[in-house]
């Protein structure tokens, strides 16, 4: 008895025929490259089917000079970063997108000097085909170290300085507003807020939004503490807010991991919410729903955030050139306020 024969695996070159297009065009197909027509490439998408063509990963880097790999770099160092749901939902949204590709996604954390070396060294080495920049905070040195490198960038959230071509963004100052328009409308008149980093664009938009909504409705008073976008930043930042105006009745926290730190401070200090204290978060962090009570706050659609960043460097890998996005964002009201 003879064991059947191995069944060949087809070629790009019998691909190509059966598309009734070029080898060339086939390969550009295949590799997501610019000049080919839509039928062109749905004529070697369907033959790739039909004949069970699966590349060659190695031959196909090779030819296409491709890494392939994208890296997703977060500005900072500790590894904690990674458990935020907010980061947790970009990289499931960045996810889904290479899944369509043969791409993998590489996750880089750097914010100190042997951080930055780390990266520089994987950009110069062309050891990914693309990046994904986040969390940037003030004069970030990785801004440059990515804009100078020969591998296209997308931007998540603008950085602080410079102007930079591709970014994924929200609408955050119209968020703060909305969020501060909402106290406002509940007759709250002493509104104070937990700002996130002010060396970060995201954290400057939301101060601004949250001093245009007062500023608009003819109100005054101001207060203000500084946090750092994680709970234990905000029940610091609240308790020093507290000490300073006791007389509060509202709170806008920039994140909902701050609100989150908020209400525990106000639970402590004997502060009915939202009968005396209302509080608004941003972000529509799973955490809003099983806060006590729970959140009322501006959500943002962070999946989408790491999807269309993806989309984005996809298609300037593949030669496009596209637009910036800004992404809307909703207020969702639950008990806080």
């Amino acid at each position: 008895m003879t064991d059947e024969p191995t069944r060949r695996r087809p070629t790009l070159d019998e691909v190509a025929e059966r598309a009734g297009v070029s080898r060339s065009a086939a390969s550009r197909a295949l590799n997501n490259g610019p000049n080919v027509s839509r039928a062109k490439r749905e004529a070697v998408l369907r033959a790739i089917k039909e004949l069970g063509y699966v590349p060659n990963p190695t031959a196909r880097a090779l030819a296409t000079q491709q890494a392939g790999a994208v890296a997703l770099i977060i500005s900072g160092e500790d590894p904690a970063v990674l458990a935020d749901p907010f980061y947790g939902q970009v990289i499931a949204g960045a996810s889904t997108v290479l899944e369509e590709t043969d791409l993998h996604l590489m996750l880089c954390l750097a914010t100190s000097a042997r951080g930055q070396v780390r990266v520089k060294q994987l950009l110069q080495a062309r050891a990914v085909d693309g990046v994904m920049l986040m969390s940037l905070r003030g004069d970030d040195p990785l801004a440059r170290l990515a804009l100078e490198a020969d591998v296209p960038v997308v931007f998540g959230g603008k950085p602080l300085h410079g102007q930079v071509p591709f970014y994924v963004d929200v609408d955050n100052a119209h968020g703060a507003r909305q969020a501060t328009d909402h106290l406002i409308s509940l007759d709250r008149t002493r509104i104070a807020t937990l700002t996130g980093p002010l060396d970060t664009d995201v954290g400057l938009a939301r101060r601004r939004g949250y001093l245009e909504a007062l500023t608009l409705a003819g109100l005054p008073w101001r207060a203000e503490e500084a946090g750092d976008f994680t709970e234990r930043g905000g029940i610091a930042a609240m308790e020093a807010l507290l000490a300073r105006h006791p007389d509060l009745d509202a709170v806008f926290a920039a994140n909902d991991n701050m609100a989150a730190g908020a209400l525990r401070v106000l639970a402590r200090a004997g502060r009915a919410v939202p009968a005396e204290v209302a509080v608004v978060g941003f972000d529509g962090l799973a955490i809003s729903e099983i806060t006590e009570p729970p959140l009322t706050t501006v959500h943002q659609p962070i999946l989408n955030i790491g999807r269309e960043m993806t989309r984005m460097l996809l298609a300037l890998i593949a030669g496009e050139r596209p637009s910036p996005l800004i992404l809307p964002t909703t207020l969702v009201r639950r008990e806080s306020a």
